[in-house]
């Protein structure tokens, strides 16, 4: 498959192409139609090793689209500046790109998520220890575990895009209840508030 030749959004960290959302609704006579197009609105952390860009939220489920409400709360809650990685009873999409050799903090959310590799290999580090090798088109069903992300390149940037879920409390067979860990990433990023 040829690489894309599309330009990197403003402000995005990697070289690999930008990305745009089109957000489709309807018209009066019920067509479908794009409502809106977005660029992607990179956000970049960790000393620039790693960007977030989240493509849409929900904040209730299921999700209500009538009049457009699902539009406004996803814009609402972009613009409070308290979006942790989860949104509590909604659901988020979000881009991220990891810069070459670099790995994530270990963190554990709150949510059932899909990762996808999009660009690059990515390596799932387990706080077991386990690691598995992700390639394109690979995907990573995170059951509320603890884990970090690594690019294992020296010289590519990778990209995954996430689908995370609010999902209840995780319950060890012991009893033990397991939320929300982002102790690593304190004041970085906002907690989800989904575990309490």
């Amino acid at each position: 498959m040829p690489a894309s030749t599309r330009s990197p959004n403003e402000g995005q960290l990697s070289p690999l192409p930008g990305v745009t959302h089109f957000i489709t609704g309807h018209d009066a006579a019920g067509k479908a139609v794009v409502r809106d197009t977005r660029p992607g609105n990179w956000t970049p952390f960790d000393n620039d090793n790693m960007a977030f860009d989240i493509v849409y939220t929900t904040s209730q489920f299921p999700a209500d689209l009538n009049d457009d409400k699902d539009i406004a709360a996803h814009d609402a809650l972009l613009a409070s500046g308290k979006m942790g990685l989860v949104n509590p009873s909604g659901t988020v999409c979000r881009f991220v790109d990891f810069a070459p050799g670099y790995q994530c903090i270990m963190h554990r959310t709150q949510s059932l998520d899909y990762g996808i590799v999009l660009e690059g290999s990515i390596e799932m580090v387990l706080d077991s220890g386990e690691t598995r090798t992700m390639h394109r088109g690979d995907v990573a069903v995170q059951r509320a575990t603890k884990h970090a992300w690594r690019n294992p390149s020296k010289d590519q940037w990778a990209r995954m895009i996430f689908v995370l879920q609010d999902c209840q409390k995780v319950r060890l067979v012991n009893g033990t209840e397991l939320g929300e860990d982002l102790s690593e990433a304190k004041g970085e990023i906002p907690p989800s508030g989904n575990d309490s």
